[in-house]
């Protein structure tokens, strides 16, 4: 399975109570096979145009494992859904994959030493 990055942007209304929206893209997600990684709420931002009348957005971020089929369906049943403004589907460079897994290890090797100095 490759993986991808979705970042959906919701209806600025929907900003109190975005949970039935963000299930709903979940069981898009899961009935085309797919695996969610990670899954974030980046709040409610400004949009640089209006889109469909509105000035703002709630961004949701996903990282996927997707099948080869399922990009497609996912983004047939995005268009459709009357929460997202908008939707951002795209596969995750493997050397970015490489990058970040390079950088967690660094990371927890300088931890390492950290803790054995202050023992």
């Amino acid at each position: 399975m490759k993986q991808y990055e979705l970042t959906v942007m919701f209806h600025p209304d929907l900003e109190m109570n975005l949970t039935p929206a963000v299930e709903k893209v979940n069981k898009i997600i899961e009935s085309a096979e797919g695996k969610i990684v990670k899954e974030t709420n980046e709040g409610k931002k400004r949009l640089a145009y209006s889109i469909k009348g509105n000035e703002y957005a709630c961004y949701y971020y996903y990282e996927l494992e997707l099948p080869a089929q399922a990009p497609q369906k996912i983004s047939s049943a995005l268009n459709i859904t009357d929460e997202s403004l908008r939707y951002l589907l795209c596969a995750v460079d493997p050397r970015k994959a490489k990058y970040e897994a390079l950088k967690k290890s660094t990371e927890s090797e300088e931890e390492n030493d950290e803790n054995s100095e202050e023992n």
